[in-house]
Formats: structure tokens, C-alpha cells, sequence
């Protein structure tokens, strides 16, 4: 594995340390910082996360090519926005108690992160792809983090992001160590897939009242056109 896939892992751990610092403070300002970071989570769903998922799907292979049904990779991705769902029910409900609710929500976010640095870490980049993931990506562990601080800002602050680091650190160490089978790395990208797309929908669009829209339809041409060039030119 190159040096690239670090480069990556060490940048999501400090997008998790200063999530916070990194968000204008000035509320025009974050509307349009909102409606960039949303217009680059759609494209990066419809451009690139959802081709991805049907070509996993087309690329299973034997012994398990007779079991398919041409839907089987879309329903863990299915499956993944209904775990997601549902963890978003507990943090908001309070079932239990505010501190089990916030230790329910970090752990599945831990788990997530591993499961998100292991899918992009796993793999050989270029520095082209590694640029890439680090935007569309990173902005996603942004919103992440700053929806549980805005959630739990006490507990965030002096527990949450160093469990959420650990998360990526966890990722990244089973992503030098394991090597799962093709079907079971489709099966993790698929339950991924379909708990990032839950929560850009639900989390990272903002509101009609929050939202700068020429931000964000720039920000959606600007980031389809790279991806798509980039898909054409180096065959991704």
C-alpha cells in the first residue's frame, strides 16, 4: 500500500479534531459553506456512489452469480439508511437517558468511520483519487461531527471526536491487515453507500430557508463535471 492512503487516513483524523474550527462562524457565511458542502455530497452520490453500487452489483461473481437477483448489493444499501434511520431516532428521542443516547450514537459513528476508511483505504489511489475522496469524503465527516456536537457539545468535545478518530485509525489498521473478498467488500460499500446517502439527504441538504442555492448549483456543476472528467480520463 502507498503513502497516499495515509496521507488520507491523517487527514480525516484531523478534519474529526477541528470539525468546528473549520465552520464560518458569520451565519451567511455558513449558509453557503452548508450549500457547498451539500451540493458536492448530491453530486458525489448520483456522479459517483450510486454507478459504483450497480457496477458491484454487476461484478459479482461465482459461486454467487446464480443467488443474484440484480438488487441484492441495493438492498444492504437499503438496509444501511434503515440502521441509520434508527440511530437517529435514539439521539433524537433521548429513549433511555442523554449519555447512553450520545455513547449509542458515537459507537455506530465509530463503527462507521471504520467501515468508511476501510473502504476508501483498501485501496490503491492516485494522488488524483486521493484529492478526491479527501474532499468529497472529508466534507461528509464534517457534517458528520458537527451534527454531534450540535447533539452533544460537551460530551463531542471531551470524548466524541477522540472516539471518532479512533474509528478511522480502527479502519485504517483492518484495511492494511484483512483482506475481505470481493463479495464482502461489496457488501460493506453497499451498507455504507446507503447510510451516507440517508444522511446527506436528511442532514447535509439544508432547508429552503438555509440554503444559498447558486452556491450549491455550483457547486453540484462544478464537482459532477471533475468527477465525470476524472472517470473518462483515468477509467475509475
Amino acid at each position: 500500500m502507498s503513502f497516499i492512503p495515509f496521507v488520507v487516513g491523517i487527514v480525516y483524523i484531523i478534519i474529526h479534531f477541528f470539525a468546528n474550527v473549520l465552520l464560518p462562524s458569520e451565519r451567511l457565511k455558513r449558509i453557503r459553506w452548508f450549500s457547498f458542502s451539500g451540493g458536492l455530497a448530491v453530486s458525489y452520490i448520483f456522479v459517483y456512489l450510486l454507478p459504483t453500487l450497480h457496477k458491484e452489483q454487476a461484478n459479482i461473481e461465482e459461486p454467487y452469480r446464480h443467488l443474484t437477483m440484480e438488487s441484492e448489493i441495493y438492498f444492504v444499501g437499503l438496509i444501511g439508511v434503515v440502521v441509520f434511520h434508527g440511530l437517529q431516532i435514539v439521539i433524537t428521542q433521548n429513549y433511555v437517558s442523554h449519555t447512553s443516547s450520545f455513547w449509542s450514537a458515537i459507537s455506530f459513528y465509530a463503527l462507521y468511520n471504520a467501515l468508511v476508511s476501510f473502504t476508501v483505504l483498501s485501496f490503491e489511489v492516485s494522488v488524483i483519487q486521493a484529492i478526491f475522496y479527501c474532499i468529497a469524503i472529508g466534507l461528509h465527516f464534517i457534517a458528520v461531527a458537527h451534527d454531534m456536537w450540535r447533539e452533544f457539545p460537551v460530551e463531542y468535545n471531551k470524548y466524541g471526536k477522540y472516539v471518532l478518530a479512533l474509528g478511522i485509525v480502527a479502519g485504517w489498521i483492518f484495511a492494511l491487515t484483512v483482506n475481505l473478498s470481493p463479495i464482502l467488500n461489496s457488501i460493506v460499500f453497499a451498507f455504507i453507500a446507503g447510510a451516507m446517502m440517508f444522511h446527506v439527504f436528511t442532514h447535509e441538504l439544508p432547508s429552503e430557508k438555509e440554503t444559498h442555492f447558486p452556491t450549491f448549483a455550483v457547486a453540484v456543476v462544478m464537482y459532477s463535471a471533475l468527477t465525470m472528467s476524472l472517470k473518462f480520463f483515468f477509467e475509475w
